[in-house]
């Protein structure tokens, strides 16, 4: 599962092991090894690395497009710094940009031609950023800086419209000191950040703005890119924008935010009791190939829940065993893999009841299914296993070292 900023970090296949010979900042990150059956993005000690065939590479202050199919870069170039983008298809790397000032890249539009760059990069579902009154956004291209702006406020880029003329942006309140956020959007031609709109196309008026506290778990971006999904955990007090326009009172305790990215609105579907009541690192989310369902887990009290995305409601809830650590989910469509700790659980999408559990060396720090849904790739401190997924036999490992976890395909999205 990828944090709001990197759900946009999947990456293309072929060409992987040409970028060790480019001028980029990539580098070799061990020998050659045994061969992955699919290439893969994983996240490392010391940045984002791409794992294709034997070969393994580790790409610094990297950022990667919706498509998958190109990766930015930043590196320092005495004050200023230099951007450049690697085309991971051929290995080719752009020339590069210099850019004014310190930067790292926070998100890529929705084409991959335009990255929103922060003088210093801010997970979005990662904790809450230092407190300042203003915070300097740069959004480039390689033909150099597209806008400078200087936005009041706390604010951490989060994603752009689908048309490339605005930036969602997570608005920190208050600035100095950050106790809860609202979600934005800022017009690039103006600087100006505004509310974003109702599923109704409305505008939401003043004084309607949700405003939230806990934590955001994990996204997800709809395989048509069109959508982002995040769930929240532990919105104590927190009430929707509907309820703030009609004057019910609200107190949920877990919910996913739905954001369209073409049509500018977001929509909160409510998770029912006990989705919230746990650890948030106990929840996961994953949405099917087809774009219809989300499915969200709490391992701490074993509950599923699907969403119809078309609907934005539950349809349904089951309970299933209970497990202990953090959560990690990945679908088919037909199966629902789910892991926590040292374990992998293998639950029927028709029934939502759990069918095969397979025990791991180690414990799980991701999971990703192989494009053909024939292998699902485990992630563990360390190492990349994969498996049969309908026996969860064991069919090949090999050791990365510092492994954190696993983000992708490292192929064409």
């Amino acid at each position: 599962m990828l944090s709001r900023r990197t759900i946009l970090t999947l990456l293309a296949g072929g060409g992987a092991a040409a970028l060790v010979g480019c001028d980029t900042g990539a580098r070799p990150t061990g020998a050659r090894a045994v061969a992955v059956p699919d290439p893969l993005l994983v996240e490392l000690t010391d940045g984002l690395g791409v794992l294709r065939g034997g070969d393994r590479l580790t790409l610094p202050h990297s950022l990667a497009s919706a498509d998958g199919r190109m990766i930015y870069g930043t590196e320092p170039g005495g004050a200023d710094t230099a951007f450049f983008r690697v085309d991971v298809a051929t290995g080719g790397a752009s020339p590069r940009v210099t850019l004014p000032g310190r930067w790292a890249p926070q998100a890529v539009s929705a084409n991959g031609l335009l990255v929103a760059l922060t003088p210093d990069a801010v997970g979005v579902t990662e904790g809450r950023p230092p407190g300042r009154e203003v915070t300097p956004v740069l959004v480039a291209d390689l033909g150099g800086v597209r806008h400078r702006l200087r936005l009041p406020g706390n604010v951490v880029p989060e994603a752009f419209t689908r048309d490339g003329t605005g930036l969602f942006v997570i608005d920190w309140l208050p600035p100095a000191r950050p106790d809860r956020y609202r979600v934005r959007v800022v017009d690039l031609a103006t600087g100006t950040a505004g509310p974003l709109q109702t599923r109704a196309k409305a505008l939401v008026p003043p004084g309607a703005e949700e405003e939230m506290r806990g934590d955001g778990r994990q996204a997800v971006l709809a395989p048509d890119r069109s959508t982002l999904y995040t769930l929240y955990t532990h919105q104590a007090d927190h009430r929707h924008t509907r309820d703030l326009l009609s004057g019910r009172p609200g107190n949920v305790h877990a919910f996913v935010h739905t954001l369209h990215l073409g049509d500018r609105w977001a929509y909160c579907v409510d998770l029912p009791h006990p989705f919230g009541a746990g650890p948030a690192s106990c929840h996961a989310i994953a949405v099917s190939p087809d774009g219809r369902s989300l499915f969200v887990a709490d391992v701490a009290s074993g509950t599923v829940a699907e969403i119809s995305t078309e609907q934005l409601t539950v349809l349904r809830t089951a309970t299933v065993a209970a497990g202990a650590g953090v959560a990690y989910a990945a679908t088919d469509g037909t199966r629902l893999f789910l892991a926590a700790g040292p374990s992998v659980r293998t639950v029927d999408v028709a029934g939502l009841r759990v069918v095969g559990e397979w025990a791991m060396r180690e414990r799980v720090t991701g999971l990703v299914l192989s494009p053909d849904g024939a292998r699902l790739h485990v992630g563990q401190p360390g190492a990349v296993s994969w498996h049969d997924v309908t026996s969860g036999r064991e069919l090949g490992r090999v050791p990365v070292d510092g492994l954190v976890g696993l983000r992708g395909l490292a192929g064409a999205a």
